[in-house]
């Protein structure tokens, strides 16, 4: 059984259908630059319940930043984009735990020590002239993760779907995934059929 976790969510029925389906964590981005930005507005609207872990995807951020939506929604994990250095800095100024996000295109790029941080998520490297960060809805080759001693908790990320997710967790070993585009209809519009999917197919890999 792999955990798993839905990201970018933006509205109350596909949080309520992604916690109904058995997600290990739910996650909301904090990027206006990606179409799975969530406004403040938005999660109020949201509602601030508890009964699954809620993670926010920050980009580079300032603290102000995290500081603005931790005063609507608590965030038991915070996912960041930026240098181990940095990611430590949030974690001692807000006390949550920090996942730092890993682009990964070959065995040389797999974390080796823990960072001082809580966990990584392993994706494939941005694809030339991105204007975001993360995997973009592309898979690297899973089979550069056998016999990496991961030095702390990791989640698999990027072109993972419903269909792909058995085979990408028997390749990498993968104990838990995390999934955004890949459960979606249109970009940013969540398909709440391919969140239960997704769920489905990842606690029976």
């Amino acid at each position: 059984m792999a955990r798993a976790k839905i990201c970018g969510l933006r509205t109350r029925e596909t949080w309520l259908a992604a916690t109904a389906a058995g997600a290990d964590w739910v996650g909301f981005v904090f990027f206006p630059r990606s179409p799975r930005f969530v406004t403040i507005e938005a999660l109020k609207a949201i509602g601030a319940d508890a009964r699954v872990p809620r993670v926010g995807l920050f980009v580079a951020p300032e603290a102000e930043t995290i500081e603005t939506v931790l005063k609507v929604q608590d965030l038991e994990c915070l996912q960041i984009y930026a240098g181990a250095a940095d990611c430590r800095a949030m974690r001692a100024r807000f006390g949550a735990k920090v996942w730092r996000a890993v682009g990964v295109s070959g065995v040389a790029d797999l974390p080796r020590d823990d960072e001082g941080l809580d966990g990584f998520v392993i994706e494939s490297k941005p694809p030339p002239g991105a204007d975001r960060p993360g995997g973009n809805a592309t898979a690297f080759d899973w089979a550069v993760m056998r016999g990496w001693r991961a030095p702390a908790p990791w989640l698999l990320a990027g072109g993972l779907t419903p269909a792909n997710v058995a085979d990408a967790v028997r390749a990498s070993g993968a104990a838990a995934v995390d999934v955004s585009s890949g459960v979606e209809s249109a970009p940013g519009e969540k398909s709440v059929p391919l969140i239960r999917d997704f769920i489905a197919a990842a606690h029976a890999a």
